[in-house]
């Protein structure tokens, strides 16, 4: 079993304005470092993103590569690895959960990541981190900004 990477980070937001900024993957490019691009490819029935094509630069780690979503309710989005040209997978989570009086949420990152070329695991866990890290303070400063999301 592939051992995975998680952190968490609490966000003056309540839980569906959290979701909403993560639901919006055209706007990736602009908080997350590592997106460069991101289309949407599939829709479910309620219109979330079921499949997301990425071209993600993350340093040691450049690609182009499509994912497809689940959505658990109103509070868990995972993800699985569809295909990729460098990654052999790109599993992850983020959960929700309201912290406090509803205004504020605790997001929790999980991300397994493995390349398809040799890389010690204490480096994979390390970009893995750092890819939890910057998204998690993205994904922060995206949702107390107030930027818009799609409704």
């Amino acid at each position: 079993m592939a051992e995975h990477t998680s952190s968490s980070i609490t966000i003056e937001a309540a839980p569906a304005d959290v979701m909403r900024v993560i639901a919006d993957f055209a706007r990736y490019p602009e908080w997350t470092g590592e997106v460069k691009e991101a289309e949407v490819l599939e829709k479910d029935a309620a219109g979330r993103a079921e499949k997301v094509r990425l071209l993600l630069d993350a340093g040691a780690i450049k690609d182009d590569h499509t994912l497809a979503y689940t959505w658990t309710g109103d509070d868990e989005v995972s993800w699985t690895l569809v295909k990729s040209q460098m990654l052999r997978a790109l599993d992850g989570s983020y959960r929700l959960r309201a912290a406090g009086s509803g205004d504020r949420t605790e997001v929790t990152y999980q991300l397994t990541v493995d390349v398809k070329i040799p890389m010690l695991g204490m480096i994979k866990r390390k970009a893995e981190k750092v890819i939890i890290d910057r998204a998690l303070a993205g994904l922060k400063k995206r949702v107390e900004s107030g930027a818009p999301g799609p409704v």
